[in-house]
């Protein structure tokens, strides 16, 4: 835990770790508080219909051992994987806490993933039990066809055909003896876009947590204090949600807002801050871009802010001048992965700032920049953005993938993947990434997923998928399509295109464009240079 400094060298120099030897995350974020503050709001969750409900660490924590008994009277067991397809709702936090008391592994999924891009993910994980809400309904079905692993089909509300969690746990003691989990026992796999071939499985431990505290401190300028309250647009079942919001909030006994936009919207994220006291927020680049655009006149008057962290994606000069111009904040960005999340941040209440960066090493962190070898560089020289091993926030594992594990470290150096360099003031700046990944209104998404997917349309013969810079999103996904002997090419194929990516995969991965083309640029192996694709942009 950061103790409150004004000199960041000072801050950075004395920081130590100082980790227990056991360590559960369930115990810590909702066990602990609701035996000191019991009636402490945990969660403030705004339904639908506008009604704005609390859930106090009591509540929150007896939730979860009602569902942690009743998983465990169906035969989840320590080890096994429960996937979560689920929005913001104080169920989600208490399934999460109830899973790492149980020393299960919890497995989010983003709502937006369809049929393909969750069946993936049930048999990659091999998970044992789903819990979704209604809607997701028919989705689950389909994805769940021929795996015969998944055992346990569960829902929050009634549902056809499948077990309702909530009214099944209700007669369930609220009593639950969480188990002493080690730092590295797994806790959690979060699925992370690559390059080439299916995403992977990032695999937590219940460390991850305590790697995330001085990250949040950091950008939250001293969080907790007094008052303060989180809020995120994104979804919990990302990084950005999970570990750097709800998860936070709550260790450090402070209320989260949970609230699910059916699509962000400017308008409905300025009357939530308005109407609730909001000091700390995590809001996406993208996000930002579309709320400076619907600003309400004397915006600063009617909302609580402390601090607005942000990352994912640059930032840019034209956000920190609107934040600062009607806000009266800095936007504090972030810089980090599913793998090993917030290492690098500024911090605008200890002058950690400079244009064009990204900011400086978060206490704790031992940050680089190397060559392919891993011998560091000199000031000035760009080279592979590192980070240096042990750090609690790092992945434990890619789930069944020894190689990549393996390729993903240097020596002791894990490889971001990114591109960047440091300056004679100790600034790291991102320069671009040595690799395809796309980075789209704050999500990392890899072409490999979506070309699997359309090549599974009956008109496409073959398919490259790749990033197009674009003002608000940063970049959208665009498909170059060869189709198959005999089709042409329409404007209503193109669409037709677009929403099988929507419907089979996800609603953020679908190509805005789609461009057709009689040939690939391809090596002599055979493999698509898509490097010559996005010099045509």
């Amino acid at each position: 835990m950061l103790r409150f400094d004004t000199d960041y060298q000072r801050l950075y120099e004395q920081f130590s770790w100082g980790l227990p030897d056991n360590f559960n995350i369930g115990r810590a974020l909702s066990e602990r508080w609701a035996k000191q503050t019991p009636d402490a709001p945990a969660i403030v969750f705004k339904g639908n219909n506008g009604v704005v409900q609390n859930v106090s660490f009591s509540q929150l924590d007896r939730m979860a051992n009602r569902f942690a008994n009743y998983l465990t009277s169906i035969g989840v067991r320590r080890g096994d994987r429960v996937a979560l397809v689920l929005p913001q709702i104080p169920q989600t936090a208490a399934l999460h806490i109830a899973i790492y008391k149980m020393g299960a592994i919890a497995v989010p999924m983003a709502m937006l993933f369809g049929a393909d891009g969750l069946s993936y993910r049930f048999e990659n994980s091999g998970a044992k039990a789903v819990i979704f809400t209604p809607p997701s309904r028919d989705k689950i079905f389909d994805a769940k066809k021929g795996n015969d692993g998944l055992d346990l089909i569960l829902s929050i509300g009634a549902c056809d055909q499948m077990s309702d969690i909530e009214r099944q746990s209700a007669t369930c003691s609220d009593v639950f003896e969480t188990l002493d989990t080690k730092l590295d026992d797994p806790a959690l796999m979060i699925y992370t876009s690559g390059t080439t071939g299916p995403p992977k499985g990032a695999l937590h431990g219940h460390r991850v947590l305590l790697g995330h505290l001085p990250g949040v401190q950091f950008a939250h300028e001293f969080f907790p204090q007094d008052g303060d309250m989180m809020w995120t647009p994104a979804d919990w079942a990302w990084a950005g949600g999970l570990l750097n919001v709800m998860m936070p909030a709550l260790y450090f006994g402070k209320p989260v807002v949970a609230h699910k936009f059916d699509k962000f919207d400017a308008k409905q994220a300025w009357d939530l801050l308005a109407e609730l006291p909001i000091r700390n927020v995590f809001i996406p680049p993208t996000a930002l871009k579309i709320m400076r655009l619907e600003t309400p006149d004397n915006i600063a008057d009617k909302v609580f802010l402390r601090t607005i962290f942000s990352g994912g994606e640059a930032v840019g000069a034209q956000l920190q001048s609107w934040a600062k111009d009607k806000l009266g904040l800095h936007i504090n960005e972030v810089y980090g992965q599913t793998e090993c999340n917030l290492v690098l941040e500024s911090c605008d209440k200890l002058r950690v700032l400079k244009h064009g960066a990204i900011g400086k090493p978060v206490p704790g962190a031992i940050v680089g920049i190397v060559d392919d070898e891993g011998n560091e560089l000199d000031v000035g020289a760009s080279g592979n953005i590192v980070v240096k091993r042990p750090h609690p926030v790092m992945f434990l594992e890619y789930w069944g993938n020894p190689q990549a594990t393996k390729d993903k470290y240097v020596g002791d150096w894990l490889m971001t993947g990114d591109q960047g360099f440091v300056d004679s003031e100790g600034y790291f700046h991102f320069v671009g990434r040595d690799d395809d990944i796309i980075t789209s209104s704050g999500y990392r998404i890899g072409p490999g997923e979506i070309e699997d997917c359309l090549l599974g349309h009956e008109a496409v013969k073959l398919v490259a998928v790749v990033g197009k810079p674009d003002e608000l999103r940063t970049e959208i996904v665009v498909a170059f399509v060869v189709l198959a002997d005999g089709v042409e090419a329409s404007a209503e194929l193109a669409d037709d295109i677009q929403q099988h990516v929507r419907n089979k995969l996800s609603a953020h991965e679908y190509p805005r464009q789609v461009i057709f083309k009689s040939a690939l640029p391809m090596t002599t192996t055979g493999k698509i240079i898509r490097r010559v694709l996005r010099e045509a942009f």
